[in-house]
């Protein structure tokens, strides 16, 4: 008996001392490729206006609306439930560190033996724990671990994208409400026309021909104002999905705040007389007026944005498959235990353990010796694997870098076209105004006349697109440096409604309370994506799922 204990406790200690961890220890790539052009240093005040860039255009309706759809839309509450899954899973994982056999079973039963029958019961409990030798599931873990960061970096990168669809669909909103109080005010103009040319043919200085060319251009730009209103409601109800709400629901939003801006646009086309709208200074502009950028990137922002860091976590917890996969070379060691009690007797005799109680403990191993083809071609799967993700990471930071490029050059480009378009504007209306004083004195033919109303017409509507451009290249930049994210740190990630459906349908334990279910804030430590407080409440997770 001595020599037996001294075998196992030997066997367990040589086993202990021997454990390792397989596989590569994941480093980032930290030499990604970037323009020189780019600042390598982040600044506090940039940071700020990345976090709340939405804030910088100064309307009121837009921050109520990036801040319902924060809280409302669908797809940031089903990005809450992944986190909530990828915290399960780890749970589970970290489960597998101890004992993974811990059965109760037992079985009451009659046997027949000819003419005789008997009476059996047996009750026992078994265990069994594959230790850890080679870092199987501490490699598990890992990947799990880096799984579930990489669904709260995924919970961001829906946050950059909803804020960002947010205000592009409420400026395409905004910029064709004004196109179309700019197309009435021209009809309105050509209706002045229309006018003006019948009382010139009642007279008999001019034709009819002149009368239906204008009545042909009035008509023209009505046929245009029912697609106008189209897109803009094809807007409103962009906007209805993103914050979850069905689009009449989403008109007392977009009135709210308008109506004295919409009074004084009023005021302008009345007291306007035949002078333009537009302003130089925006003054009364209904569109969201875009605020002067900065042309310096800070690479450190972009290298922050969310998908990359789903991208390198991804990268992460498929290289910890790596170490997994290279465990099935090397023998698996366990100690397994089983106690329990069986009794056989005769029918109608009562159970006896006094004699029935089994013991059963040691140690044990298994090695797949002839599968090294099969384990070889696994671990080599997996290596690929991780290669294509790295890859995949590269190929998101020069997406990110086109996306920033792009945005950058065609503000730029927008900004300088806005400006022309302003003056097209002047001069359009300049030329209206003397055509229209001309042709009254008999000056001029209708065709000059109607010509210098098409150009006024359009030069106002291409200037209101232009200056709704210019916006949305703003948000194309933010949406681009990954801006927008931030703010909901510290946020519940799961609405009260869904916590309180789950509760009642399973046993969440204190995973759903509500320090578990707000977004900790997500950082870069040495180009390695960590969920700051996380592992505090995965390790209580993991806990409490034991």
């Amino acid at each position: 008996m001595m020599t037996h204990r001294l075998i196992i406790a030997s066997f367990t200690t040589l086993i202990m001392t021997a454990c390792t961890t397989l596989g590569p220890e994941f480093e980032p790539d930290n030499n990604v490729a970037l323009p020189q052009s780019w600042s390598d240093s982040e600044t506090a005040s940039s940071t700020a206006s990345t976090a709340n860039w939405w804030q910088q255009f100064n309307d009121p309706t837009l921050d109520q609306l990036v801040e319902r759809a924060a809280k409302q839309n669908l797809d940031v509450e089903a990005a809450g439930l992944r986190i909530l899954q990828a915290r399960a899973v780890l749970g589970i994982a970290d489960g597998l560190r101890y004992p993974q056999v811990q059965t109760v079973s037992g079985n009451l039963a009659r046997a027949y033996v000819s003419e005789s029958s008997f009476n059996n019961a047996a009750l026992t409990f078994d265990a069994g724990w594959e230790m850890d030798v080679w870092g199987k599931y501490a490699r598990g873990i890992e990947a799990a671990q880096a799984t579930y960061y990489a669904s709260i970096a995924s919970y961001n990168d829906i946050l950059v994208t909803i804020t960002s669809e947010v205000a592009r669909n409420y400026i395409n909103y905004r910029s064709f409400q004004e196109r179309m109080l700019l197309s009435e005010r021209n009809i309105e103009i050509q209706e002045r026309v229309v006018n003006i040319t019948r009382v010139q043919f009642e007279s008999g200085n001019v034709t009819e021909l002149d009368v239906q060319q204008a009545r042909n251009q009035l008509f023209t730009t009505k046929a245009a104002l029912p697609a106008l209103e189209i897109a803009m409601l094809q807007a409103r109800n962009a906007l209805a999905v993103l914050l979850g709400i069905l689009p009449e629901q989403v008109d007392p939003l977009l009135e709210d705040g308008m109506t004295q801006r919409l009074a004084e646009y009023e005021q302008r086309f009345r007291s306007s007389g035949s002078k333009s709208l537009i302003s130089e200074d925006e003054d009364g502009s209904i569109v969201p007026e875009a605020p002067a950028l900065n042309s310096t990137i800070d690479a450190s922002l972009v290298m922050r944005r969310p998908d990359l860091q789903v991208a390198q976590l991804q990268a992460h917890a498929q290289s910890a498959q790596i170490g997994v996969a290279e465990t099935a070379l090397y023998p698996s060691f366990s100690l397994f235990g089983s106690i329990g009690i069986d009794s056989s007797v005769p029918s109608g005799s009562s159970f006896s353990f006094n004699d029935s109680l089994t013991l059963v403990a040691g140690p044990a191993f298994s090695w797949n010796i002839f599968q090294y083809g099969r384990v070889k071609n696994n671990i080599r799967l997996e290596d690929a694997r991780f290669q294509e993700t790295m890859t995949n990471y590269n190929k998101k930071v020069l997406q990110a870098v086109q996306e920033v490029t792009n945005a950058i050059e065609a503000y730029e480009l927008y900004v300088e076209q806005k400006a022309l378009r302003l003056q097209s504007v002047n001069a359009s209306v300049r030329a209206f105004n003397i055509s229209l004083t001309q042709y009254e004195n008999g000056q001029i033919s209708f065709e000059r006349l109607l010509n210098s109303v098409e150009k006024m017409t359009r030069s106002e509507d291409s200037y209101a697109q232009i200056k709704g451009n210019v916006a949305n290249q703003v948000v194309a930049l933010y949406k681009s440096l990954g801006g927008g994210w931030q703010v909901q740190s510290g946020q519940a990630f799961v609405s009260p409604d869904n916590i309180q459906k789950m509760q009642e349908r399973t046993d969440w334990g204190t995973q759903l309370d509500e320090e578990n279910t707000v977004l900790p804030p997500l950082t870069i430590r040495t180009g390695a994506p960590v969920a700051t407080g996380t592992d505090e409440s995965a390790s209580a997770t993991t806990e409490e799922g034991q």
